[in-house]
């Protein structure tokens, strides 16, 4: 008797009229939608404009979905082109189906084509958004799980997923919900890059290769538990290959870029703001603040000067022009007075030597 397991839907597919409501292109919607709005938040707090994420999303969205859908096709091409397949079955992406290398390879091309266009640096793009786009993925594997797929080995566990459906080889049964543990992983691989992100500041593409690393990670076990068909390589998943590749890169540009160019940008987009709390934006504020400052001090110097000028004028100037007068003649004055007092005693000489003839 089964004590617990987890339901699968019985259908993936809602119809609203004659419109298709598909549970896994909703899950992928929401995805971008999370990864958009939470890239929006950390680019406005490292600087950049509000709208700036959400422009080159537009270039980064398609250019990854078509690259996902790629990398499935060429590694899953029995699917589509062996016989009694449809070719054009490859183009119904709504059926599942996206390869996350082959939509992260292709949406930088597609970010890098935005991004140039904006004359922002692709890594520090790619930093803020990071976190947003492993948030996705959480949300996004939940559509394996509106179409019974990308399960894993045959299990009796409380937690089990119960797949119902016999289409494509499926064989109903219990099995290890392997959607939900990369789910799990991807949210905690979002919280991981937060944190470290807040606590080492990095920068340069730093925080998006820390993504790519812990991820691979977790992709590479939750991968060996999966049953779907898939090319095996020395007793490998193919995607298990893929992910040991990238995480040796990943970890690679992280010790290589951190020698290279350490710290964090400080300016992430032209004619953006200061980062939030930096040392660039309270440095500019506090020399603002001293301008204004100086020159408060400078008119209320200028004010206090005039007053007592224009008093001085006003109720003094008599006084003033009488003082400065004299201190200015007060030399020739005394001059003048020194020569009479000469020429007086000069007069009295003579009168005294006339005086002196007579007698």
């Amino acid at each position: 008797m089964d004590i617990a397991y987890i339901p699968s839907p019985s259908h993936g597919v809602v119809h609203l009229g004659p419109i298709p409501l598909r549970g896994y292109a909703f899950c992928i919607i929401i995805g971008v939608f999370v990864a958009v709005w939470l890239g929006n938040k950390r680019w406005i707090a490292r600087g950049g404009r509000p709208g700036t994420v959400a422009d080159i999303a537009v270039w980064a969205v398609p250019f990854g979905l078509v690259g996902g859908r790629l990398y499935h096709v060429i590694t899953d091409y029995e699917l589509y082109f062996s016989d009694g397949r449809d070719w054009v079955d490859a183009f119904k992406v709504w059926q599942g189906g996206l390869g996350i290398w082959g939509a992260i390879a292709l949406g930088a091309v597609g970010a890098w084509i935005g991004c140039r266009r904006r004359g922002i640096p692709l890594p520090a793009w790619a930093d803020a958004l990071a976190p947003g786009i492993v948030f996705a993925q959480a949300i996004g594997r939940w559509g394996n799980w509106f179409n019974q797929e990308l399960y894993g080995k045959a299990t009796d566990v409380p937690w089990a997923l119960h797949i119902t459906s016999s289409t494509d080889g499926r064989v109903p049964g219990y099995y290890h919900p392997t959607f939900l543990y990369e789910s799990l992983w991807c949210i905690g691989v979002g919280f991981l890059v937060i944190w470290a992100d807040r606590r080492f500041k990095l920068g340069h593409g730093r925080a998006f290769a820390l993504y790519v690393a812990a991820y691979c990670v977790g992709r590479g076990w939750i991968e060996y538990m999966r049953v779907d068909d898939a090319h095996h390589i020395l007793g490998l998943r193919l995607n298990d290959w893929t992910a040991m590749v990238v995480f040796v890169l990943a970890v690679t540009y992280i010790v290589v870029s951190a020698r290279l160019r350490p710290g964090r940008e400080e300016v992430v987009e032209p004619d953006g703001d200061t980062p939030d709390g930096d040392a660039l934006a309270l440095d500019k504020n506090a020399d603002d603040k001293a301008d204004d400052e100086a020159d408060e001090t400078t008119d209320k110097k200028s004010d206090g000067k005039k007053p007592e000028a224009e008093t001085d004028t006003e109720s003094d100037e008599p006084a003033q022009s009488k003082e400065s007068k004299e201190s200015v003649e007060s030399p020739e004055s005394e001059e003048l007075v020194e020569s009479e007092e000469s020429e007086s005693s000069v007069e009295a000489a003579r009168g005294e030597a006339e005086s002196a003839k007579k007698v």
